[in-house]
């Protein structure tokens, strides 16, 4: 499966954020999504997963166009967004929040079990705090709980935004490990993520947003040899 942004418009009320961006990500790829803050990252997430709907343009996820879906039949589609700021339940504990994302879900809840298991082999920290209260885990382990919450709908697309925002540097490389690992067992994804160096290292492929719209395209290490990012991203 291929996600297709074709010249998507989008913004809030009066206000447009995005300008005609048309970007893939395609089966198997990481593919990061770097700018400045306020360049419209997160609005095209949100557009994605149908929390936005797009002014203008087309989203494609292989034959199904996405434009017009709740955002509840386009996690049943496979397609699943991690938010920025986590937005877990905190009076819940670990378990339910995870036991959540599989909820109503065809294909996910038969395989609870399954899935409990593999996001807990992927944050063994989560295995240890099942019973816990959601809202007394550190930061760090709130961020492996949404990551993990979002995986136990079983997605082939996983988006993800800015996961490494307020995270110690050591907390902040083992979340970028744990995305690696997802998308080498087959999970597609596309990072929004502060961290331009990192971000690029790890992608396949990245776009650059700027002012709403694409600038640069082209291969991670390609992107991270710019001399224009370099200047602009990197401070080189």
């Amino acid at each position: 499966m291929t996600l297709r942004v074709v010249d998507v418009y989008a913004g809030y009320g009066p206000l447009r954020v995005l300008w005609g961006v048309s970007l893939e990500v395609r089966v198997g790829e990481l593919v990061a999504l770097v700018g400045a803050n306020g360049a419209g990252k997160t609005t095209l997430l949100r557009v994605v997963s149908g929390l936005l709907p797009a002014e203008a343009g087309a989203l494609w996820w292989g034959d199904r166009r996405l434009n017009g879906l709740s955002p509840a039949a386009i996690v049943r589609l496979g397609i699943s967004h991690v938010p920025e700021g986590r937005h877990i339940f905190p009076d819940l504990t670990v378990a339910d929040n995870l036991r959540l994302g599989a909820a109503m879900l065809p294909q996910a809840w038969p395989r609870l079990r399954e899935s409990l298991d593999w996001v807990c082999e992927l944050f063994p920290r989560l295995r240890e705090r099942l019973d816990q209260r959601a809202g007394t885990l550190s930061g760090g382990e709130q961020q492996m709980l949404a990551i993990a919450r979002s995986l136990m709908s079983r997605p082939t697309l996983l988006l993800v935004d800015e996961p490494s925002l307020g995270l110690a540097p050591i907390v902040a490389r083992q979340v970028f490990r744990t995305l690696e690992q997802v998308n080498r067992e087959g999970v597609a994804v596309l990072l929004v993520e502060q961290d331009v160096r990192t971000s690029l290292r790890m992608a396949h492929r990245g776009y650059v947003l700027e002012n709403g719209r694409i600038v640069r395209t082209g291969s991670g290490p390609e992107l991270l040899h710019d001399p224009g990012i370099r200047t602009a991203y990197l401070g080189l």
